[in-house]
């Protein structure tokens, strides 16, 4: 018989004092417990769990004396747990996962001593773990994990022989490894990741016997990984990555037959792969990325028939790609990038019919690309930068984008801007040579022209400068200077101290800023342009691109310039000096951070949105920025946003395709430049998607992102576990959450920067629906902040 939560209220559900099992889950049931409940003292199964029940838990409970089991998760409860839940002395089950319920666990929660699961994770709890938590010795099952609980491991589950499953990650614990923990018999899976755990694994671990997944990522554990790990044969899964382990990988590892993921990346792990890992025949991902690791790749691995996933880049690895990589038929994503790789790509890649991504940059391969390449249409993203490879390339997409291909040898094809069509590159290259000679000769002579001309017209305005008043206006003095010259370079150099790195107040993709005070009293910021491999061609097409594009808008959220000089050599931009620094920078300092308040932060997206909205609809013609990033929001003294960096801006021209060369920094750049370089608005707005989470997130919102395109990606019509994410819990922690009509403008952001973040490019608004959507009156909240998840600001049923 299923009631609704008001027919039993309005019954009195006190007066059912009979009862013995009361189960209402999964209804839609809302308000709060009522505390007459307390009455039903016969109740030995109360399940309320997958509702929509709110306020906090009434401390009548704890009159539930012969409660057996307390289902309270998946709904909305606050507060904290009431004290006299320690009067359920003989509770074996305590669901209380996905409420927000706070503060600290009650002392009295150490009297229940016969719990045989108890499930805290995905709360908001602080403090310390129930420190006696097994001291019945019963307890089998405990996930507290997605909380802030601090401090060390509870005492009591070091020798709780019946643990079976345990899930701590995702808090601030912290505490010796090494002596936090037993030996469990039954254990079978155990997560510790994102903690402050420190200290060496112990060989403990390869004596429990039942274990199938351990999991202790993002800690600081250091030392050596034991090679007692080989003897806990039922593990399938392993993960140690980002920590400090040191020594090499023990090759009774290879010992394992379940193992099907083992992640020991971004660690100081060296020597070779031993070959004993050829054994793991059901391994389907492996990650030993970002290590110390050398030697030639095993040809062992290749015994991998079932890997979906191998990544050893950042390694020392040398020799060529082994043929037998080429086998694993159901390879996904393979990156070797970065490390000392020579020879040929075997031709066998090319038949991994499967392969979506590969990345092979950054090492010392050769010769051309294998023709097998052409039919792997499964491959969307490849990149071979930073070889010495050549030749044609294959015609599929993946192989599009010029950035993925820079600095080889002699790549050609007929589809890629920047290289040369293969059916020319080697028919014309006579005519080129004599062509390159001539306009050499010619460019030289008027060069020498414009030269002698340049040099009497600065001698002409040298003397017109000695008439002027010292107290000239600083305006007119860097007109003047906007013609180049030397009396602007004297002065930035003496400002900057000879470009010293103690004057030097940030670095950016194009080059190092530098703060100078010059003779007048005025304190400005100068960019002093990267050199390039590639001569200077990249960065004065850099710097004659943001000299063009800000000598043509004027704005108060964009940096303004004052003059630019490419004057001996050395080319570089005087901006207005913006006094608090990149957007960037404060966020990732707590105690900066913490002077932006919710209506700064929301100022803060206003003034950017205000920036793009100029550039996109307002400027003839329109001008995309392209590295819209929280390193080129600048912010003045008042906390204004100022939008910077404009050397990789283009101006579009709207009748044209704008396709380009890739620009931009990664986290922020729009998804369909994986597999396009066209360039228009939407990939500005994207960017502004980013950094508005960023803003109000305090970090990179990355995680989030990926679990946005994931979602977006997948095939399944079910809401995904970002939408029962809670909008107050991936806000920036460090400041209070907002009230009233902040909340209501923080809420209205949100939404906008989910809608900025689309794949689709034409499902994305426009920076000038932006800029009037954030001038707009906001609507009340339908519902408490705290209770806001994302997936109603995404616009999903959830």
């Amino acid at each position: 018989m299923i009631l609704s939560w008001q027919l039993i209220v309005s019954l009195e559900i006190g007066w059912l004092t009979s009862l013995n099992d009361l189960d209402l889950a999964a209804n839609s049931l809302t308000g709060p417990i009522p505390p007459s409940i307390g009455n039903l003292r016969n109740l030995t199964s109360l399940h309320l769990h997958t509702n929509k029940l709110s306020g906090s838990i009434p401390q009548e409970i704890g009159w539930l004396r012969l409660l057996d089991d307390l289902i309270l998760s998946v709904n909305n409860l606050n507060g904290s747990i009431p004290a006299s839940i320690g009067n359920l002395s003989s509770l074996t089950f305590l669901f209380l996962n996905h409420n927000e319920l706070s503060g600290a666990i009650p002392l009295e929660m150490n009297n229940i001593t016969h719990l045989k699961s108890l499930q805290l994770f995905e709360n908001n709890f602080i403090g310390q773990l129930p420190q006696e938590i097994c001291l019945g010795g019963v307890l089998e099952n405990f996930t507290a994990f997605g909380n802030h609980f601090t401090g060390p491991i509870p005492k009591s589950l070091k020798n709780c022989t019946s643990l079976v499953r345990v899930r701590l990650e995702r808090n601030q614990l912290m505490g010796d490894i090494a002596e936090s923990f037993g030996v469990y018999p039954t254990l079978n899976y155990i997560d510790l990741s994102s903690n402050n755990f420190y200290g060496e694994l112990s060989e403990k671990w390869g004596q429990c016997h039942m274990l199938t997944s351990l999991s202790i990522s993002n800690n600081n554990i250091s030392g050596a990984i034991p090679p007692q790990l080989g003897k806990a044969i039922q593990l399938q899964q392993l993960d140690l990555s980002a920590n400090h382990l040191s020594g090499k990988i023990p090759k009774e590892l290879g010992m394992l037959p379940s193992l099907f993921i083992l992640l020991l990346g971004d660690n100081n792990l060296s020597s070779s792969i031993p070959l004993e890992l050829g054994n793991l025949f059901n391994l389907e991902i492996l990650n030993l990325a970002s290590n110390n690791l050398s030697g030639p790749i095993p040809r062992q691995l290749g015994n991998f028939w079932k890997l979906r996933s191998f990544n050893l880049s950042e390694n020392r690895f040398v020799d060529s790609i082994p043929d037998e990589i080429g086998k694993m038929h159901h390879l996904e994503s393979l990156d070797l990038s970065q490390n000392m790789l020579i020879g040929e790509v075997p031709p066998l890649l090319g038949e991994l019919q499967n392969l979506e991504t590969l990345n092979l940059s950054h090492n010392g391969l050769s010769g051309t690309i294998p023709h097998t390449f052409d039919d792997l249409i499964s491959l969307t993203v490849a990149d071979i930068s930073y070889n010495q490879l050549e030749g044609p390339l294959p015609n599929i997409k993946a192989f599009a984008s010029f950035e993925a291909l820079k600095n080889n040898k002699g790549l050609c094809g007929n589809n890629v801007t920047h290289l040369k069509p293969c059916s020319a590159s080697r028919k014309r290259a006579n005519k080129f040579s004599v062509l390159i000679i001539v306009l050499l000769i010619v460019s030289t002579l008027l060069f020498l022209f414009a030269f002698i001309i340049g040099i009497c017209f600065l001698f002409q305005k040298l003397r017109k400068r000695k008439t002027k008043s010292p107290e000239a206006d600083v305006e007119d003095l860097f007109a003047i200077w906007g013609h180049d010259g030397e009396l602007l370079y004297e002065h930035i150099i003496q400002g900057t101290d000879n470009f010293s790195s103690k004057q030097c107040i940030g670095t950016g993709g194009y080059g190092t800023v530098y703060k100078a005070e010059l003779p007048t009293g005025r304190v400005v910021a100068v960019k002093k342009l990267h050199s390039s491999q590639d001569g200077d061609m990249a960065d004065l097409k850099a710097f004659k691109s943001e000299i063009h594009a800000l000598t043509q808008i004027r704005h108060r959220n964009i940096v303004k310039l004052y003059g630019f000089s490419s004057f001996a050599e050395i080319s570089f931009l005087v901006y207005e000096f913006m006094e608090k620094g990149s957007l960037r920078n404060i966020l990732s300092n707590d105690e900066e951070a913490e002077k932006l308040d919710w209506n700064v932060r929301l100022n803060i997206v206003k003034g950017v949105a205000k920036a793009l909205s100029y550039m996109h609809h307002d400027c003839s013609p329109p001008i995309v920025h392209r590295d819209i990033s929280s390193n080129n929001v600048l912010l003045d003294s008042e906390y204004e946003a100022h939008v910077s960096d404009f050397g990789t801006a283009r101006l579009l021209k709207l009748d044209s395709s704008n396709w380009t060369s890739f620009a931009g920094t990664f986290g922020y750049t729009a998804p369909e430049l994986a597999y396009t370089m066209k360039v228009d608005n939407k990939t500005d707005v994207y960017s502004f998607g980013v950094v508005t989470l960023e803003v109000i997130m305090g970090k990179h919102p990355g995680e989030l992102i990926s679990s946005l395109l994931s979602s977006a990606s997948s095939s399944s019509s079910s809401p995904s576990t970002v939408d029962h994410r809670l909008l107050n819990d991936v806000m920036d922690q460090r400041l209070s959450p907002p009230v009233n009509q902040v909340a209501e403008e923080v809420v209205a952001v949100v939404k906008l920067a989910f809608a900025c973040l689309r794949v689709n490019p034409q499902s994305r608004p426009t920076m000038q629906q932006v800029g009037r959507a954030l001038s707009t009156q906001w609507p009340p909240l339908s519902k408490p902040f705290s209770m806001i998840t994302l997936g109603e600001l995404l616009g999903h049923d959830s």
